[in-house]
């Protein structure tokens, strides 16, 4: 379903330019108060095809999520601006012309064309080289350099004996290609060799001789390398963990948990559903969210935000759990743990989980959050760190549950076995300091270690 955002930004489009045109352009919608930018995942819609209110138009893809944008009111998809697939379409920017019923649609084009002018979007697994700068000795013309130009000193596009000129971009491609540059005629300033030139090039086959003639000549061999295209998803993604990783002071905290209460109190309350409600059933992950609650609860300091001026110290325990989905790391939020039961975190948990995987989340299911779960446990990882989610000031990486002998003086061998799990908490320094967090992290092992302390 259409998110609120969407339904709310789309019916403004209608109504702003339908009182001023027969003919209307409709932007691109902002589907959370921090997206900049949005791809097309596909038209719902054909060009000249008529839509009804709550009809999906198109599917819009944001750096989380796919999201469906419902018409409010009925018309006409007039024109198609942004096709299926275009990629970095900046909010705001046209995307499509739509119409009523009985309009003329003769100057959809001319409309479309005029918006196009200003190419608000990238074309779909379009290549963009960078831009050249003038440097300062020379001041050059736009005209002097081609789109993939390199910058450099004025001279260097003047050949001089056997050196030979080529954008930086040419020679990469040349040189994943196996193209010699010499056998390269460039279409640049003076000679210059462009990607263009090298993309166009072809070599000569070699004439057979001898025994080989008749026979084809060898195919080329193809790259052992595939290049995927990075999604808005994974470019947010690596963007946001590489400021999280540069700007903040992180720090880290290990401890090992007993987890044989926990373990033993989960067996229990799932023999009792028995074979009714698998779906119901309780996870070890359920009895973590709801322990990082409580402890939160005991240690309000590291349900924090540094925003600068002030540190936002949260009165609800807003947890963010990890998901992994084929297009990268999201983390749905479960509100307020604090005030639900382990049954209702179970059900809301895997909810988010499944429209994660799906694509279907909407933006306030992943936008804020207090503190973060990464649980890797269950793909066998006994240790790890993990990055702070800002503005939040602690991630919590989990750890796999295994047996391991530990002294036991009460027991007639000395030792026993127990079912330790291993949890290492990231704090921003900033606002938790190692004394805060070593209480957080002392609070969070006891309620693990005594489950039954926040079930009464």
């Amino acid at each position: 379903m259409a998110s609120a955002i969407a339904r709310s930004v789309l019916k403004r489009s209608f109504h702003v330019s339908a009182s001023r045109h027969a003919l209307s352009k409709f932007s691109m919608p902002a589907m959370s108060p921090t997206m900049t930018e949005g791809g097309i995942a596909s038209w719902k819609k054909k060009e000249g095809e008529a839509f009804a209110t709550g009809d999906v138009l198109l599917e819009i893809e944001t750096d989380k999520a796919t999201i469906d944008v419902e018409a409010q009111e009925d018309g006409i998809l007039a024109k198609i601006i942004a096709p299926d697939g275009t990629k970095g379409v900046a909010v705001g920017a046209p995307i499509a012309i739509l119409a009523e019923e009985g309009d003329d649609l003769s100057g959809a084009d001319k409309l479309a064309s005029e918006s196009s002018d200003s190419k608000p979007a990238a074309a779909p697994e379009k290549e963009e080289a960078p831009k050249p700068k003038p440097t300062s000795a020379e001041p050059t013309s736009p005209a002097t350099f081609s789109k993939d130009a390199e910058v450099s000193s004025p001279r260097e596009d003047i050949p001089q004996g056997d050196r030979i000129f080529a954008s930086p971009l040419a020679k990469k491609i040349a040189l994943e290609r196996g193209i010699p540059l010499a056998k390269v005629k460039g279409s640049g300033p003076n000679g210059r060799i462009l990607r263009e030139d090298v993309e166009k090039f072809q070599a000569p086959a070699a004439a057979p001789a001898g025994p080989t003639a008749g026979f084809p000549a060898p195919a080329a061999p193809s790259p052992d390398y595939v290049d995927i295209p990075t999604s808005n998803m994974r470019r947010v993604i690596a963007s946001r963990l590489a400021q999280s990783k540069v700007e903040l002071p992180h720090y880290y905290l290990t401890a090992d948990i007993n987890m044989d209460k926990v373990l033993k109190l989960r067996e229990v309350f799932n023999k009792s559903l028995g074979e009714k409600d698998k779906s119901a059933k309780l996870s070890v992950n359920d009895f973590i969210v709801k322990a990082t609650a409580c402890a939160l609860a005991e240690v309000p300091e590291a349900n924090s935000a540094w925003l600068g001026e002030v540190i936002r110290q949260y009165k609800k325990a807003d947890i963010s759990v990890a998901v992994a989905t084929p297009t990268g790391l999201i983390t749905p939020i479960v509100k307020d743990v604090g005030a639900r039961g382990l049954a209702d975190i179970s059900s809301t948990t895997k909810t988010l989980a499944k429209k994660a995987r799906d694509g279907k989340l909407q933006p306030q299911e992943y936008q804020g959050g207090t503190f973060t779960i990464s649980n890797l446990g269950m793909f066998g990882i006994s240790h790890f760190t993990a990055i702070i989610n800002q503005p939040q000031s602690c991630i919590l990486a989990v750890g796999t549950t295994t047996p391991t002998l530990v002294p036991a003086p009460e027991e007639e061998k000395g030792f026993k076995v127990v079912n330790n799990m291993k949890v290492t908490l990231s704090c921003d320094h900033r606002v938790v300091d190692g004394a805060v967090g070593a209480r957080w992290m002392a609070a969070f092992k006891g309620y693990l270690e005594n489950p039954l302390t926040f079930m009464l």
